[in-house]
């Protein structure tokens, strides 16, 4: 669900609202419908957030709670006023500042304690900038502007409030300060995913019950000769002629990531899952855990490292063993667990039916999906085209030319082989021409055909999972599997909202520390969306940010009648949709900032 800004006239007058939106699937395709809408909250709940707000205020648990409360000027209402002549004409606004992204970005760092765990963790030294400040503006430049380190020092970090809520100076920020915290950061990697598990479990009382478990790639641009990590392998961004590294990704069924790794780019995905699962094991115990994955970790060997003490799974199958179901597929006896979706269970037709439920005893998800039918039908008669114009031009060309019957038969099965899912569908036969002094040479007779029985129609749209959790129903069992799409939502954020792609690092020490970054910013983003799902705002936080990220830090300057100037720093008041964003939120923006740079 997401959040759409609104106008609505209510008797008369132009309020503000968001609109909570939820996206559905259907036969025709999908559809968007309005859960509910979100307007200003009434008086009670703006007190109530009130009173939250100056609670907090009064507490200080972390070591810069006491540096970052002197920052904010809030309102007394019992101050007495000044009072000055000002030319309005010359009144002028300068120094405009990004405020609202990093004093947000900074309220999440609070709230997991990561400036904490930098501050106790990182070692201070001789340094002007200390290290842990300098790890939460890399954190921070990458939830909200992706970039080199370069660009950070010299172009992002002036223009925004940090400055002034961190107190370092821009010119105390360089990209080679940047670049050493990156090289005190990567040390602390496994402290840093212990500490952050269970402060998510805390604050969110997170299950990690169901783990998902997915692998992507990332590329170079270059020789990369420092990185021995970077290989060429399978891309999972279609640059196969890029060396790249794999990021195996461990979240829960919510989407919190719990742990990564990183592999050399030439790593087969099914290699990864026993030294996984063996690090999780190892980091956290052995649990009554169920890891899910998809068809990509399937083998013979990791099924049996899994069964080995009990370990649970529901994992994807390859579609060759669909093949050995084509009875149960002809069956009408399917569960419908939602529009377009039909599941069942159902055993391997050689295991013993009178075998008892046992430890090593698995069972078959068989999943049909009407939506997933069509896309294949869809890919097929796209295919079938593309083979169909071909051999119309390759026929052609016989006719018109003298052409080599084992060269043509060479290039009708490279076209059979780049189009696999429609060769079926043709019967080609090259022959020789049928002029007698023509017979070396080829002719092309071919004609599309339709079996009888066709398993790709019957197959279509279908597919395997197995597990050995044999107490759950078939939609259960579904549904947990179809939660890998976390996973895959977590490798689309990070690759398009947070840059992973590590462009300017050579070095493999530098990559890691880039990625062990963008993971840090992600936990950040998903920490943002689960106190967006908490307050009613949907489970993403994409517009949020953009939405907060519009509050500016100004200077107002006051030319007085007695010729002096007052220069007051404050922040913008936010727009009606901004209000109702931050009181769902529970968050208060202070009156005014002061300067405390070191």
């Amino acid at each position: 669900m997401f959040i759409r800004q609104h106008f609505r006239y209510v008797d008369g007058h132009r309020k503000a609202y968001w609109a909570l939106v939820e996206s559905f699937r259907t036969e025709k395709g999908p559809k968007q419908r309005v859960v509910t809408w979100l307007g200003a909250l009434d008086e009670a709940g703006r007190l109530g957030v009130l009173q939250a707000a100056k609670v907090q205020a009064g507490i200080s648990h972390s070591p810069n709670d006491s540096r970052q409360l002197a920052l904010f000027d809030y309102e007394d209402q019992h101050a007495e006023p000044l009072w000055v002549r000002v030319n309005a004409k010359a009144v002028r606004v300068e120094n405009s500042k990004h405020f609202g992204g990093p004093w947000l970005a900074l309220q999440l760092i609070e709230k997991l304690k990561l400036d904490e765990f930098f501050y106790k963790n990182q070692v201070v030294g001789r340094e002007l900038v200390p290290w842990s400040l300098t790890s939460m503006t890399l954190v921070i430049a990458r939830l909200l502007e992706p970039s080199s380190e370069l660009y950070i020092s010299e172009q992002w970090y002036p223009k925004t409030a940090l400055p002034e809520l961190l107190g370092v100076p821009p010119e105390r920020i360089d990209d080679n300060r940047l670049y050493r915290a990156l090289d005190e950061l990567l040390p602390l990697k496994n402290q840093l995913e212990k500490h952050l598990k269970d402060r998510l479990g805390e604050l969110f009382e997170l299950d990690y019950d169901l783990l998902l478990y997915d692998v992507t790639s990332t590329f170079f641009e270059g020789q990369c000769e420092l990185n021995p990590l970077a290989k060429r392998g399978y891309s999972r961004d279609q640059r196969s002629d890029c060396k790249q590294v794999c990021i195996a990704l461990i979240v829960n069924r919510s989407g919190m990531p719990l742990g990564y790794e990183v592999f050399a780019g030439n790593t087969v995905d099914v290699t990864t899952v026993q030294q996984i699962v063996g690090k999780i094991e190892s980091t956290y115990g052995k649990s009554n855990r169920i890891w899910v994955m998809d068809r990509g970790m399937t083998s013979e060997d990791n099924l049996e490292f899994l069964r080995q003490e009990n370990r649970r799974y529901i994992i994807g199958t390859n579609k060759s063993l669909l093949k050995k179901f084509e009875q149960e597929l002809l069956k009408q006896d399917w569960h419908a667990i939602r529009e377009g979706i039909e599941v069942k269970l159902c055993k391997m037709p050689e295991q013993d039916e009178q075998s008892s439920p046992g430890d090593n005893q698995e069972l078959f998800i068989l999943c049909r999906s009407n939506a997933r039918k069509q896309k294949d039908q869809k890919i097929v008669h796209k295919s079938a085209d593309k083979i169909a114009a071909r051999l119309e031009k390759m026929t052609q060309r016989c006719e018109k030319q003298n052409r080599d019957q084992l060269r043509v038969a060479r290039e009708i099965g490279h076209l059979m082989g780049q189009n696999t899912k429609a060769a079926h569908l043709f019967e080609v036969n090259v022959a020789p021409k049928d002029d007698d002094k023509l017979k070396a040479y080829a002719k092309i007779n071919w004609h599309k055909t339709k079996p009888a029985t066709d398993w790709h129609d019957l197959s279509d749209g279908c597919y395997l999972l197995r597990t050995n959790v044999t107490h759950w129903s078939d939609e259960d069992l579904w549904k947990a599997y179809i939660q890998l799409t976390e996973a895959e939502d977590a490798f689309r954020i990070q690759k398009s909202d947070l840059s992973i792609r590590p462009v300017w690092h050579q070095r493999e020490d530098r990559v890691l520390a880039h990625i062990l970054v963008c993971f840090l910013s992600f936990v950040l983003w998903r920490t943002l969306g689960q106190q967006c799902k908490r307050a009613g705002l949907g489970d993403e936080p994409r517009r949020i940010l953009s939405e907060l990220s519009e509050i500016r830090l100004v200077d107002v300057v006051l030319p007085t009648d007695m010729g002096k100037e007052i220069r007051t720093r404050c922040i913008t008041r936010p727009s009606e949709h901004q209000k109702i964003l931050l009181d769902r939120l529970g968050l208060r923006l202070p009156a005014r900032i002061k300067s405390t740079e070191m």
